[in-house]
């Protein structure tokens, strides 16, 4: 694949026969490709280890997320997808989303002086679609907001490769190194820091979302650190709590403020994010529905 375009391997075009494909992600470590076929329309993602550079260690453990998290979704029910080896690491397939993720969506609220705001319907949906993972047990570990598909009908939360609540086989299996800082919770990054490790929870889940709503809604991080800041260093503010006010109005902002508490034990479970939320919408449809009344 070096110097030259990425090409799918020929175990995924035997088993999808693609009669239309095109390339959506190409970065290091990875590839995600918007595949039809007879068999129906999908995500194929494929995996590869990324070589040691001046600025950067060597990560093998990306040869084996598409693997991990085809069997990850295989334990959460999902029967419509494969996943296997290639000859630079894994692949998986899976059904694939249409629609615009949650920060694509939200640009017109970010843009100034803009009088648009962020839509209660639209937090509830990225709610309600981590909750169903949360009801069966699971963490996402890496929640942030180019992983909420918001679709016509649902919400759709995507790439599990790091989600932890069940088995998975260990040929397959790799540790939890933290996620993008942005959308960190501070214990996250505080263990990463001390262990080089953690573990997902739905505490941080929680956290994770709330990041992932301001900075839709606003276009800031809920941490402040420099733009150029070293990931260390990031992580050393996000495990400080320097964290900036949130600054979206009304409900919707009081619960983001909660959901970026600092201690877990003081965010609302995704449940009770879900329950606050509804009662919001509920009351906006009362307002909508008003008779108008002459004066």
């Amino acid at each position: 694949m070096s110097g030259s375009s990425p090409e799918l391997p020929i175990v995924v075009l035997d088993a999808l026969m693609p009669t239309a494909q095109r390339l959506v992600v190409n970065r290091r470590g990875s590839t995600v490709w918007d595949v039809e076929s007879h068999r129906g329309h999908y995500a194929v993602k494929l995996g590869h280890p990324i070589e040691a550079t001046a600025d950067w260690p060597a990560q093998p453990w990306t040869a084996l997320a598409p693997a991990r998290e085809g069997a990850v979704l295989h334990r959460l029910g999902l029967d419509d997808l494969a996943y296997g080896e290639w000859e630079r690491g894994t692949w998986n397939f899976q059904p694939w989303h249409e629609g615009p993720d949650l920060y694509r969506l939200w640009e017109p609220c970010r843009e100034k002086d803009s009088p648009v705001e962020p839509h209660t319907s639209v937090a509830l949906g990225c709610v309600e679609a981590l909750a169903e993972l949360h009801t069966k047990g699971w963490a996402h570990g890496d929640v942030q907001p180019a992983h909420f598909i918001i679709g016509p009908e649902r919400t759709h939360l995507i790439d599990l490769a790091l989600a932890r609540g069940g088995h998975v086989p260990e040929g397959y299996d790799l540790p939890f190194r933290g996620c993008l800082v942005h959308y960190e919770a501070p214990e996250i990054a505080r263990s990463v820091l001390t262990t080089g490790e953690a573990e997902p929870t739905q505490e941080a889940d929680v956290y994770g979302l709330g990041a992932s709503l301001l900075i839709s809604a606003t276009g800031w991080r809920a941490m402040e650190y420099p733009d150029d800041a070293p990931r260390p260093v990031q992580r050393e503010a996000v495990a400080n709590g320097k964290r900036r006010p949130v600054r979206v109005p009304g409900p919707l902002g009081e619960l983001i403020d909660a959901m970026l508490s600092h201690a877990p034990e003081d965010r609302p479970t995704i449940y009770e994010a879900g329950k606050a939320l509804s009662r919001v919408l509920a009351a906006e449809d009362r307002l909508t529905e008003a008779p108008v009344r002459a004066h």
